[in-house]
């Protein structure tokens, strides 16, 4: 059982606890001497840490990915906390227990997926009623669309992240559809609770949250039009002006092709996903950011890939003074 945690490390902490062993990477001393750097991480973060002992044979006993013990000591280098480890061996991964090391979302997976199956049920279309009920009635999908992470890392990057992203969206979406006249509602919803699909197969999240071999070599985009078209294979009158819709808006999510879109978005119904997408994933991943931050500050330190620093108010997260 695992007793502590990265966020609970503190410099001049002795350490003798099981981790993730999330990065591993050898380098060389000035004297031409090995040494290593690695990354641990669990369910509340993740520390860097250095071997200077040992080195070649915890190199060639390691693997990133593995759950490790390790044992080491907490120390400060260039203002931030690093764990100078002593040893580390592999640890068995049926011994320990895996919500200790991936984190999960804190709601409902459960009462999340039955309310996006009320609003595909509620859907006014036939063919895209029919297409959602193929996609609810693969257990084998469902399983794994309740269990994905949405991220590595910027947005929902956790257990069951995939859906609360999708829930989110599909919630927004139809707040926002009676704002604007000529919206197709059920193209719209349908857009959203597919657009990311293919990440049930871009992600890895048994110890930790990486990309699949396949995710690197084909993107979730493509295995989301891929998996789209298998469920379409099995309808024979779905419209194929509406199929090409669907796709349309899969491949144009992330908005533009420097962003990983083959196409940007052409219709209203796209447009609309992509910016109802980018809301709730920049949203989540600035608040998961703010979470992880000194409460008692007003400001957040810097945030690099957004360029800024985030202000929280005197009282906290959204406070005012």
């Amino acid at each position: 059982m695992k007793n502590t945690f990265t966020q609970d490390l503190r410099a001049g902490d002795t350490v003798d606890e099981i981790f993730v062993l999330a990065e591993k990477n050898l380098a060389q001393k000035r004297n031409g001497d090995n040494y290593l750097t690695i990354s641990l991480a669990d369910r509340t973060g993740r520390i860097k840490g250095v071997v200077w002992d040992n080195v070649d044979r915890i190199a060639g006993t390691t693997t990133s990915g593995e759950f490790v013990r390790v044992k080491g000591a907490i120390a400060e280098y260039k203002g931030a906390l690093q764990l100078v480890v002593k040893d580390m061996a592999v640890n068995p991964p049926e011994a320990v227990d895996p919500v200790d090391f991936v984190p999960a979302t804190s709601r409902d997976v459960d009462k999340m997926f039955a309310r996006l199956v009320e609003i595909t049920d509620g859907m006014n279309t036939p063919h895209l009623k029919r297409l959602f009920d193929l996609f609810w009635a693969d257990d084998s999908f469902t399983r794994a669309f309740k269990t994905a992470p949405a991220a590595k890392k910027m947005h929902h990057a956790y257990i069951g992240g995939l859906l609360e992203h999708t829930l989110s969206m599909t919630v927004l979406a139809d707040r926002i559809i009676p704002h604007y006249s000529g919206i197709d509602r059920d193209m719209l919803i349908a857009g959203v609770i597919l657009h990311d699909i293919g990440k049930i197969r871009e992600f890895v999240y048994d110890s930790k949250i990486d990309y699949s071999d396949e995710g690197r070599l084909v993107s979730h985009i493509v295995i989301a039009v891929q998996i789209l078209e298998e469920k379409l294979g099995r309808m024979e009158d779905f419209p194929p002006r509406q199929a090409v819709l669907l796709k349309h808006m899969i491949i144009s999510h992330h908005g533009a092709r420097e962003f990983g879109s083959p196409e940007p978005p052409k219709t209203i119904e796209a447009v609309l996903l992509h910016y109802i997408d980018e809301i709730d994933a920049r949203v989540n991943g600035i608040r998961d950011f703010m979470a992880g931050e000194n409460p008692n500050e007003p400001w957040t330190s810097y945030h690099r890939l957004l360029g800024r620093h985030f202000y929280r108010g005197s009282s906290g997260l959204g406070g005012q003074e």
